[in-house]
Parts: C-alpha cells; sequence; structure tokens
C-alpha cells in the first residue's frame, strides 16, 4: 500500500513539475528574478503572485539571495502542492474505505511537515535563519489574511 502511495505522489509530483515547466508562461515574482520569465493568467497564478509578492516585501532579499531563493521556493511549493492534490483527492466522496481514507490523510499530513523540513535546511543554506523563519510565518500570515478576505466576502455576499 505504501508502495502505491508513493508510486501515485511521484507520478503527480512529475506531472506538477512538468506542466510548470513547459506551461506557456511562468510567474514572475516582485523583481529579483530571471528577466525573461512571464506572468501566469489566471486565479490561482494571481495568488500565487501576490503570495510570492508578500513574501519578498517580507523577507527583503538581496539579489543574490533572490536569484537562489526564487527557484528553490517554486521547486517548495510543487512538492507541496502534489501532495495537497493527492490529500485532496483522497478526501473525495469517491474514497472506499473510512479507516483506510483517515491512513492516507495521516500520510499525506506528515508528507507535508517532511517537505517544509528538508526545504527548511535547503533555505538556511542561502538564507540566514531569521529570513528562513521569517518564511514560514510570512507563509502562514498571508493564508490567514487571504481565508479573512475570503470570509469576509462570503458574509457580504450573504453567504
Amino acid at each position: 500500500m505504501v508502495k502505491l502511495i508513493r508510486h501515485i505522489f511521484t507520478v503527480l509530483f512529475f506531472v506538477a513539475m512538468g506542466y510548470q515547466l513547459h506551461a506557456q508562461e511562468q510567474l514572475v515574482p516582485a523583481g529579483r528574478v530571471a528577466p525573461n520569465t512571464k506572468l501566469k493568467k489566471g486565479t490561482g497564478a494571481k495568488l500565487e503572485a501576490a503570495r510570492n509578492n508578500y513574501i519578498s516585501r517580507q523577507l527583503d532579499l538581496s539579489d543574490a539571495e533572490g536569484r537562489k531563493f526564487w527557484p528553490l521556493y517554486r521547486s517548495y511549493q510543487q512538492e507541496l502542492t502534489a501532495v495537497r492534490i493527492l490529500k485532496r483527492l483522497n478526501n473525495s466522496k469517491a474514497a472506499s474505505n473510512g479507516t483506510e481514507q483517515i491512513d492516507k490523510e495521516i500520510y499525506y499530513e506528515s508528507q507535508l511537515v517532511a517537505i517544509r523540513k528538508r526545504y527548511r535546511d535547503a533555505f538556511a543554506k542561502i538564507l540566514p535563519p531569521e529570513k528562513v523563519s521569517m518564511l514560514y510565518k510570512s507563509e502562514q500570515e498571508f493564508n490567514d489574511e487571504l481565508i479573512k478576505r475570503l470570509s469576509e466576502s462570503s458574509e457580504r455576499a450573504g453567504n
């Protein structure tokens, strides 16, 4: 079972990476990246751009830090996204066994934590510890603010 999950994770990870690498356009975080990179379109891309801009402002990266940081951060986000996709699929109504579904949920959560730990070490090789800490805090702050705004707009819409 674990081998099957690992195989599915690997396939989805490479699909996500391939999609990102072969997409017609790529995202440019607030300056500090290769000048030949183009912006993606769509709501997901807008959220990604807003998150990257927020993180860029919070971290105040030097040009040298930015050149090393942004490619690593994109890889980090791709890995997290691949696991989150698997997690969503696991939580679909088509899931069969409740116990198996819970076990997979816990497995995916542990994978997310493992990715964060692995990249924490990689980020620490190019950023000072204070900026690595600020990165994780900034991601959480951005997510909290996003949820707050979505909740407020839902209340205004009467939902």
